[in-house]
């Protein structure tokens, strides 16, 4: 088990309170910061670009927003919580009245003390988002109001994160995570130090890695799909991945299935909780989530898990100023972390072999794997390793993979690829990946 708690902790401070959006400097201040922590390439994608059915769209950035009241007093302010502008808002500095205004503010019935958050990022216009609190104690129907945005939206780029981990084979797996939510720990900040941390892991032990890895830091949905525009070739020759959010609550941990329920993922996923003692949820598979909507499109069909610690939509403060770094603890985050550590550890592992010597059973003494003095081998209630040789030679077929022999002889998959080892090592097996 690691500890990185306090690291973790140390960029949740750092990363909280930058405004960050689908596009924009914010995004790019986030990924330099992770810059720090892994090589992370920052590729952009311009604006205007068309990305499949979408088109990138411009680039937003704000460095003001507040509203006055007639007293000239400031009720509203960015610069307090960004969270107040709804994310690509256009510019605008105008006196309102109430009833001109009450449109474009924001709130939440049933939580008064929240701000909600709020985008626009397809439809231009502006608004505010507000506590029910505030909207209550600032804004009467007979008053005026002065309103501010100082933001632009200008033709830049989309911008994306990408570090490509090299493994003794090229087949890849994906682990992904989204940036644009401005001052929300858990969604999805939480993902993205789950992410980092996870490569910095992966790059110590890059050269007994079985497989290569494509972590990608991207805009939610848009880069998503950019990225996959701009990668089709490469997106197209994966077959499973990972899609880290929501990682960071007090909550109970679930995961979401990949979707094909069947796939090994799903089950290395619950053997993770099973071997830690831990009580989970389980959430299918459906069109709603994050980003694996865009990797197990048709075109893609990758199989994405994700494990979850107060999965989005289902803790109070979702999509709210709540989501904050006294709800999201960095020692949640650590625990998550060293979960898909132990995920990945088993996912690497899963390779698929093809026995060298179909024809009738290995002269395993000759190779060093049987006892010279034969007649004292009896079967045994337990599995041996010399059974998982035996065992690992009639399955090896070129089709089947490490975790279904794991799965058939109950033993955990670390075994069953130290023994595969010994039989690659004299070339009795040899990988299919």
């Amino acid at each position: 088990m690691i500890e990185y708690s306090k690291e973790i902790d140390k960029y949740l401070q750092r990363l909280f309170s930058i405004t960050r959006s689908i596009t924009g400097n914010g995004n790019r201040e986030t990924l330099k910061i992770l810059q720090e922590l892994i090589p992370l390439n920052i590729i952009e994608y311009p604006s205007g670009q068309d990305v499949y059915d979408w088109t990138i769209p411009k680039e937003w950035n704000i460095k003001d927003a507040w509203i006055k009241d007639s007293n000239g007093e400031k009720i509203i302010d960015f610069k307090q919580s960004n969270l107040h502008v709804v994310s690509y808002s256009t510019p605008l500095s105008d006196t309102l009245s109430f009833d001109k205004l009450k449109d474009n503010l924001h709130y939440l019935e049933d939580s008064p003390d929240a701000i909600p958050y709020r985008t626009s990022y397809y439809n231009e216009d502006w608004g505010f988002c507000i506590s029910k609190n505030q909207f209550k104690k600032f804004f009467k129907e007979d008053s005026l109001y002065e309103v501010f945005i100082d933001s632009e939206l200008t033709k830049g780029s989309l911008s994306i994160g990408e570090l490509l981990i090299e493994g003794k084979s090229k087949k890849e797996y994906l682990i992904s995570c989204y940036i644009c939510h401005p001052s929300m720990a858990n969604d999805s900040l939480s993902g993205v130090l789950t992410t980092a941390f996870i490569a910095q892991e992966l790059l110590k032990i890059q050269d007994t890695l079985e497989h290569s890895y494509r972590i990608v830091f991207v805009p939610e949905t848009i880069g998503a799909i950019a990225y996959t525009a701009n990668n089709e070739y490469a997106m197209k020759n994966i077959n499973n991945g990972l899609v880290i959010t929501t990682c960071g609550g007090p909550g109970e941990f679930g995961y979401k299935q990949s979707w094909d329920e069947n796939n090994f993922i799903n089950s290395m996923v619950e053997d993770v909780f099973k071997e830690n003692n831990i009580e989970y949820l389980t959430y299918p598979f459906d069109i709603h989530g994050s980003d694996e909507r865009q990797y197990s499109s048709q075109a893609f069909k990758i199989n994405c898990a994700t494990i979850s610690k107060d999965r989005y939509y289902n803790y109070d403060y979702y999509h709210t100023s709540l989501d904050n770094l006294d709800f999201v603890k960095a020692k949640y985050i650590n625990e998550t972390l060293n979960l898909y550590l132990q995920l990945i550890r088993k996912m690497d592992k899963n390779i698929i072999y093809k026995n060298l010597y179909p024809n009738c059973e290995v002269m395993l003494s000759k190779h060093d794997l049987y006892p010279k003095t034969g007649g004292a081998l009896l079967p045994s209630s337990s599995v041996s390793a010399l059974d998982i040789i035996l065992w690992l030679l009639y399955y090896c077929d070129g089709s089947m993979n490490l975790h279904e022999v794991s799965k058939k002889l109950n033993v955990n998959i670390n075994l069953i690829y130290s023994e595969a080892c010994k039989l690659e090592s004299k070339n009795i097996i040899e990988k299919i990946l």
